[in-house]
C-alpha cells in the first residue's frame, strides 16, 4: 500500500498500475492490481482514518461540503458508468459518477468520504451488476441519499462541522433538509428558481413569485476572491424556505418562515436555502455559501497531483479502494500545505499508509 502511495505522490505524467508499479520497483502490475482487487483490506477503516487525519491536521470548526464529480470511461462494463450528465465534461458523457464529501477550515480542505452512484440500469441488472462486483445488499440510492450516508458517518465520527453546503441536487431534497435539521446541523443548500417555497403567511409559493425587494450581494467582494466578483441573489428561509439573504434578519427556525423576495430580473447568480440556529453575520453566511468552490478545488488537486481519475479497474470494490487511497494521499498533500503556510513541521502520514 505505502508504494502505491508513493506512485500516487510522485512525478508520474500517469497514475496507473504499470507506472506505478514500475516506481515501486516492481515488474508487473500484478501486486497494485491485487491490491485493489483481492488483497485483505479494509477501504471503509482505511476512509475512517483519513477523515480523523484531515479533522487533525485541518482543525475544528469546519464546513462539510458534498459534491460530485465525474469519470469518463470507455465501454460498459466499469461498475456505474452510463450515459449521463457530467460537470467534468459539461455534458452528457459515459462516465461514472462519485459523490464525495470534502471538510473545508480556513487551514485548508481536504475531501473525506465517497460513494459510487450506481444509475437504476445498474441496480435492477443484477447480473450486470454482480459482474461488476456489485453485491445483493447494494441497492439503488438517490445522490442525496447517498450524501446523507457520508455525512452520518461524518457526524457520528465527531467531526466539528458548524455548516454544511451544497448544490441544488442536494438542496432540492427534503429528505436531506429536514434529517439536517434533526441532526442539529446548519445548512446553505442551493435550490432552483421553480422550487416552491414558504413564505411569511405560511402559502406555498415558487421563487419566482415573491416580490423583488431585496438587495444585492457581491460574494466576490465579501469573500475577498480575486476573480471579478459578480452578482449574487442568496435565498435563505426558516426550515423549507427560501428568501434573499438581506441585512437584519433574524435567528431562523424561530417562528414562522421569512419573507422570500426574488431577484430582480437579469440578475445571475444561486438560490439557495439556509437552516441556521443564531444570529450569524452576513459576511458568515456569504462566506459559506460561496466556500462550495472549495470542493471543487479538492477535486482539481486530487485529480491532478493524487491521480484520483487514473485507474483501470471495472470492479465496485476496486474503485472504492483505488478512491479512498487517492484521497488518502491528497489530504497528506493538504495536510503539508496547511502545515507549511502556519509555518509548523511537515505532518506524518496516516498510519494506514505505512
Amino acid at each position: 500500500m505505502l508504494g502505491y502511495l508513493r506512485g500516487l505522490l510522485g512525478q508520474l505524467e500517469r497514475k496507473n498500475g504499470w507506472t506505478l508499479a514500475e516506481a515501486a520497483g516492481e515488474v508487473s502490475p500484478d501486486g497494485m492490481q491485487r491490491l485493489l482487487r483481492t488483497a485483505d483490506w479494509n477501504a471503509g477503516a482505511v476512509r475512517d482514518e483519513l477523515r480523523s487525519y484531515v479533522v487533525e491536521r485541518l482543525g475544528g470548526g469546519g464546513v462539510l461540503i458534498v459534491d460530485e464529480t465525474g469519470f469518463v470511461k470507455k465501454g460498459t462494463r466499469s461498475a456505474g458508468v452510463a450515459r449521463q450528465y457530467t460537470g467534468t465534461t459539461g455534458k452528457i458523457d459515459n462516465c461514472q459518477i462519485g459523490v464525495f464529501c470534502a471538510y473545508a477550515t480556513p487551514a485548508g480542505r481536504a475531501l473525506i468520504d465517497r460513494e459510487l452512484y450506481l444509475p437504476r440500469a445498474w441496480t435492477d441488472d443484477r447480473q450486470r451488476a454482480h459482474a461488476a462486483g456489485i453485491g445483493d445488499e447494494v441497492g439503488f440510492a438517490t445522490k442525496p441519499e447517498l450524501a446523507r450516508r457520508m455525512l452520518t458517518r461524518a457526524l457520528n465520527a465527531g467531526v466539528p462541522a458548524t455548516w454544511l453546503t451544497a448544490d441544488e441536487v442536494y438542496g432540492q431534497d427534503k429528505r436531506l433538509r429536514v434529517w439536517c435539521e434533526q441532526q442539529g446541523l446548519p445548512y446553505v443548500l442551493a435550490t432552483r428558481s421553480t422550487d416552491t417555497v414558504a413564505t411569511i403567511d405560511w402559502r406555498q409559493r415558487r421563487v419566482p413569485r415573491a416580490d423583488r425587494r431585496a438587495a444585492r450581494i457581491r460574494l466576490g467582494a465579501v469573500l475577498g476572491r480575486r476573480r471579478r466578483a459578480r452578482p449574487a441573489p442568496l435565498r435563505l428561509g426558516a426550515p423549507g424556505a427560501a428568501g434573499r439573504l438581506r441585512p437584519g434578519l433574524g435567528p431562523l427556525g424561530a417562528g414562522p418562515p421569512q419573507h422570500s423576495p426574488r431577484p430582480r430580473r437579469g440578475a445571475r447568480g444561486r438560490l439557495l436555502r439556509l437552516r441556521r440556529t443564531g444570529r450569524d453575520p452576513l459576511a458568515q453566511l456569504i462566506a459559506v455559501a460561496g466556500g462550495r468552490w472549495r470542493i471543487e478545488e479538492c477535486f482539481q488537486a486530487a485529480k491532478n497531483e493524487a491521480g484520483l481519475a487514473f485507474y483501470q479497474v471495472r470492479d465496485y470494490t476496486a474503485w472504492y479502494r483505488h478512491i479512498t487511497l487517492a484521497m488518502l494521499a491528497h489530504a497528506y498533500l493538504a495536510a503539508t500545505r496547511a502545515s507549511a503556510e502556519k509555518g509548523g513541521p511537515q505532518p506524518e502520514p496516516s498510519s494506514s499508509s505505512r
